[in-house]
């Protein structure tokens, strides 16, 4: 078994976006998820790769939207399968998307992988797998786990800021080093991701922080009360394209187009 799959037997990620900071991220993300999916009609074909326990995917089949979801880690696959919703489900890798065929899928959507993988290479496979199965003038959606999110959340709010100086970890401009082999998650910034675009020959349509300062802040918002609960939904619907916020939010979503 490998560590990611050791990690999500443990994890209860169908639970993560019911907390108050995962309605944040699955309700801004859904609101950018439906104004792409308008181009496309009611009978748009939707590809969710990495998508773990069918959070997404089993929301988008119920609104009556052809789904097909892809999963690397068989528990939560398993998971997602017992909800017995109108999901085509595989087993797959996101750099290896053999066993669909070209342009399939009007929006694609890659919500996990790029967690989870640290070199360029690999990123790129998984960008260029998804860019092969997305119709021509189709979207992918492409999140990220934000660089100065795990250095302000893990390196000083932990208090470890001075241990991963010394290893090696980060470096002298707080630019995180990660592996596979010793290291679950990546972490991103802006110009990471437009260098896999530019290689990957994909073009944005946009860039959106889904949660923002929710996931610093879940104390705080589960203290809240339903009715400001619900404005800072709307606030965060509001600023989640705001440039001078984007690099500092727990994820980033990427919005591409496949060109014509």
């Amino acid at each position: 078994m490998t560590p990611l799959e050791k990690y999500y037997n443990k994890f209860k990620e169908d639970h993560r976006l019911t907390t108050r900071h995962g309605i944040v991220e699955f309700t801004v993300s859904m609101k950018h998820i439906h104004d792409c999916l308008k181009e496309y009609g009611p009978n748009a074909k939707i590809l969710d790769v990495g998508a773990g326990t069918g959070r997404y995917s089993v929301a988008l089949a119920r609104e009556g939207f052809d789904v097909t979801a892809v999963e690397l880690v068989k528990h939560n696959l398993e998971i997602l399968m017992a909800k017995h919703e109108n999901v085509k489900c595989w087993p797959g890798d996101a750099r290896n998307l053999d066993f669909l065929p070209d342009e399939t899928f009007d929006v694609t959507l890659l919500f996990g992988p790029m967690y989870h993988l640290h070199s360029d290479e690999d990123r790129v496979k998984a960008l260029s797998e998804a860019k092969r199965v997305t119709k021509k003038g189709g979207v992918i959606l492409v999140a990220y786990v934000m660089n100065e999110y795990a250095v302000l959340s893990y390196c000083f709010r932990e208090g470890k800021i001075a241990e991963v100086m010394k290893n090696g970890t980060l470096t002298e401009d707080f630019h995180t080093i990660t592996s596979m082999e010793k290291d679950l998650y990546s972490y991103t910034r802006l110009e990471d991701m437009n260098r896999l675009n530019e290689k990957a020959g994909l073009s944005r349509v946009k860039i959106f922080a889904p949660d923002g300062a929710a996931d610093y802040m879940r104390k705080e918002i589960n203290a809240l009360s339903e009715e400001d609960f619900q404005l800072f939904i709307k606030y965060q619907l509001a600023v989640c394209e705001r440039p001078e916020l984007l690099g500092a939010s727990s994820h980033t979503v990427d919005v591409l187009k496949k060109s014509l």
